[in-house]
């Protein structure tokens, strides 16, 4: 001991610098604890959310440590060739059209396509005959799709297990005999072109029926080498007599056209229907209510633009004996073991510019009290 140094002083100052050295010993000791904690924490937290989708509160509570390898965005083929889940959006027709529009300029598809029939269905509301429908789709999922286009206001009450469930789309009022009739129409071809599988597009309403099944309306379409597109040169009042002066020189008299709303077309007919921004302004300013734009729009167009890719026929049929502005309605009684045949036989028309028997492919008009009736005589006469 050193001479004039307390001994008590002394054995505080070692007793200080023991614990000095203790106490980062222990505070390591408690931080890699810690950390160990967090990181098990974390992994746990990641592995749950992966495994069932939910964040939990330890997740939100304690920040998940980030690997070192960020996982990369969904930047394959699949972004662009999966269908839509949700028919639902916010585009407005202009930003809905410009999205539709886009056409791939390599024609040899880099998957496997099955090509489908976009059926789109133009209503007010419910559709009365949709378990008609129902039996016609069974067992074709992959060949098909279903748009809706109704009132705004109507709320369907599908099951979850119809085909027709969660198949409405974004829709406006639509008038009989004005532009707006003709927007709803294009609204629908935008919507389905939007899955690429789409090929086909067929426009029908809640009162239409298919007369065959559907692995005959199926090839029917697919194979034909046209579209089907009512456009006929009407020289009387009701065709020619609607036409006006000032849609010169954009559209002339002689490329005016008559036919029926109910269509048939194809990816590139449709593509060329909703890009139209020469023809649409002349119909929507110059094409007043008596002159029932929603017969002239579409064969107009398309014979200006495409003559030779269209079949100049409807594949709907309707019954025009009865006479007046609308084609006769049929009810329940109407629905007889004649009429059923009658819906097939005694038809000759162009197909693949062959004779062929097989004109039509769906009929109308066809009131709700038919349901039962139909639904009686489809196994024998519709073929499902």
């Amino acid at each position: 001991m050193e001479e004039g140094k307390d001994p008590a002083a002394i054995t505080t100052v070692i007793s200080r610098s023991n614990q000095s050295r203790a106490l980062p010993q222990r505070f390591i000791q408690l931080l890699a604890l810690f950390l160990v904690l967090c990181f098990t924490i974390s992994l746990f937290s990641i592995y749950m959310i992966r495994k069932t989708g939910v964040v939990t509160t330890v997740t939100s509570a304690i920040p998940i440590l980030q690997p070192c390898i960020q996982e990369q965005p969904n930047n394959n083929l699949d972004r662009w060739i999966t269908p839509p889940s949700n028919l639902m959006h916010t585009m407005s027709d202009k930003e809905l059209f410009w999205r539709a529009s886009f056409v791939p300029q390599v024609k040899k598809y880099p998957f496997s396509r099955v090509p489908k029939i976009a059926f789109m269905f133009l209503t007010k509301g419910p559709l009365p005959l949709a378990p008609l429908w129902e039996r016609f789709f069974k067992g074709h999922k992959s060949l098909f799709s279903i748009y809706i286009h109704s009132l705004p206001s109507y709320e369907p009450r599908f099951p979850s297990t119809s085909v027709f469930y969660n198949r409405q789309i974004p829709s406006q009022i639509a008038e009989w005999g004005r532009m707006s009739m003709c927007d709803a129409e294009r609204r629908l071809l935008a919507n389905a072109l939007l899955d690429v599988s789409n090929e086909y597009f067929i426009l029908v309403s809640e009162s239409c029926i298919p007369i065959y099944n559907f692995t005959v309306v199926y090839r029917y379409i697919t194979q034909s080498k046209y579209s089907f597109m009512g456009a006929f040169d009407d020289p009387g009042p009701y065709g020619r007599g609607r036409y006006n002066l000032n849609m010169l020189p954009e559209v002339n008299i002689s490329d005016w056209r008559k036919g029926s709303q109910w269509f048939e077309v194809n990816r590139k007919l449709s593509t060329i229907i909703i890009s139209d921004v020469t023809y649409y302004p002349k119909f929507l300013e110059f094409c007043r209510p008596a002159c029932y734009v929603d017969e002239h729009y579409f064969p107009t167009l398309l014979t200006i633009q495409a003559p030779n890719l269209i079949a100049n026929r409807s594949l709907t049929w309707v019954d025009w004996s009865r006479g007046g502005a609308h084609p006769a309605t049929f009810g329940a009684t109407d629905i007889t073991e004649g009429f059923m045949m009658k819906l097939h036989e005694g038809r000759e028309c162009i197909y693949n510019d062959k004779p062929s028997s097989i004109c039509y492919l769906f009929a109308r008009k066809f009131a709700p009290s038919t349901l039962q009736r139909l639904l009686l005589f489809a196994p024998d006469f519709l073929g499902y």
